[in-house]
């Protein structure tokens, strides 16, 4: 069996007329519909790092023969450069997938996707007992499965595979929780994505039970839900090397009052987009990033030593909050809140950080207010969004008008600056005479 066919039988072969398409540049290869009549035109993609293989069912080779490889085949698998390949749009049948996966040990690949997939079917995964995989990242969206219980059996046999796995990503297919013995599989696992699913809080406590994920470092549970901020800390507590956490999406609720800690490792916290109206409590206490972005926050009075990335856009804030409580941040985000006027005193720390952004709040262009702005974005520290983004409220006479074209002067919006001069000046004047 040559290298093609054995790709599009034990890959990806489809019932209508198709072809593929390679892109040099990008070295990617797109088939459409393949049959054995165009099977010539995938030999193309052998050149390629990234196959997709789009469109059409599997059903048909589910009782095609497929034997063991020859050396020479087993060779010429090992030379191929693909290290991602993309099944879409197909009809699975888990029997045939489970004959084919172990030809996978022959190559280089590396990720595996599946998207808009349905599995059919149970297969017998017996001749995976023992088989390590080179493929690191696996990936499933918008898929229809069984459901995963029960299903200890399978997970044994794929177990040598399994372990070794970095990356699982399951989105978009109306997960409500994952069997505990998954999560005791994957022992290497370090990023873990079940976006856009059915996950709610009492889901999380199977998922996340004693001994599952015990490496991960990235979870991401955007836009499940989720409304417990408690209940979720409770459920996370037992992944010790816990790193990055997503709750963006869901509608968190405080509870009252909370003791639970988050696991000590958490440094990136996204919060974005979760219907608070004040900041949750506790927050992680060694945080470097914290993105509470698209809420209804109207002020932030909260401490955090080593928070590096503070996001706060598309709030209500009417102040920035005083940096003083973050003395190691180097980036503040606070675009299209509330806010009027940033004080010269606010504005003498925030020079003092590496990127500010605050484009898009109704700024009351007084003089002071005006030329304090002025000031900061002279500094270059406002990035691409000065001066365009940044207008007048107020008053009436400079509606509408660029914050840069607002005329100001250091006498006027700063006498604090030129009169302490001037004193130092006369002091030494007198002194001398």
């Amino acid at each position: 069996m040559n290298v093609a066919v054995l790709l599009l039988l034990g890959l990806g072969l489809l019932e209508a007329e198709g072809r593929c398409f390679f892109n040099r540049t990008q070295e990617h290869c797109v088939c459409y519909n393949l049959s054995q009549e165009s099977v010539g035109s995938i030999i193309q993609c052998l050149a390629a790092t990234v196959v997709e293989f789009r469109g059409g069912e599997l059903q048909r080779y589910v009782a095609f023969p497929i034997s063991d490889l020859d050396p020479h085949t087993i060779e010429m698998l090992g030379s191929l450069v693909i290290r991602k390949i993309i099944f879409g749009d197909l009809l699975v049948p888990e029997v045939l997938l489970a004959r084919v996966l172990r030809f996978f040990s022959y190559t280089q690949v590396q990720e595996l996707v599946f998207e808009s997939c349905t599995f059919e079917g149970r297969g017998n995964w017996d001749e995976m007992a023992g088989q390590n995989l080179p493929i690191l990242s696996l990936h499933f969206h918008n898929v229809t499965s069984a459901p995963l219980t029960g299903r200890e059996e399978d997970l044994s046999s794929l177990s040598s595979w399994l372990e070794m796995l970095q990356e699982l990503a399951v989105t978009g297919s109306h997960v409500t929780s994952l069997p505990c013995a998954i999560g005791r599989t994957f022992r290497a696992l370090r990023s873990l994505d079940v976006a856009q699913n059915s996950l709610g809080d009492e889901g999380l406590i199977p998922t996340f039970c004693k001994g599952a994920f015990p490496q991960l470092q990235v979870l991401s549970l955007q836009r499940n839900n989720l409304t417990s901020y408690h209940g979720v800390c409770e459920s996370l507590q037992l992944l010790p090397k816990l790193q990055h956490l997503d709750l963006s999406q869901n509608k968190l609720l405080a509870a009252p009052s909370s003791s639970c800690q988050w696991p000590a490792s958490l440094r990136i916290f996204n919060l974005s987009d979760t219907g608070l109206d004040e900041v949750l409590t506790p927050l992680p206490p060694s945080l470097e990033v914290l993105d509470m972005s698209c809420n209804r926050l109207h002020a932030v009075d909260i401490s955090l030593s080593s928070l590096k990335k503070l996001f706060l856009s598309q709030n209500m804030l009417q102040a920035a909050p005083s940096i003083r409580n973050y003395p190691m941040l180097d980036t503040l985000h606070l675009d299209n809140n509330s806010i009027t006027e940033l004080p010269w005193d606010e504005v003498k720390l925030l020079r003092q950080l590496r990127v500010v952004a605050a484009a898009g709040n109704p700024y009351n262009c007084s003089c002071a207010g005006a030329g304090a702005l002025q000031a900061l974005g002279g500094t270059g520290r406002l990035g691409e969004g000065w001066p365009q983004g940044y207008t007048c409220r107020s008053p009436p006479r400079y509606q509408g008008r660029l914050v840069w074209d607002v005329p100001v002067s250091v006498l006027q919006c700063d006498r604090a600056a030129v009169i302490a001069p001037v004193c130092v000046v006369l002091a030494l004047l007198g002194v001398a005479g």
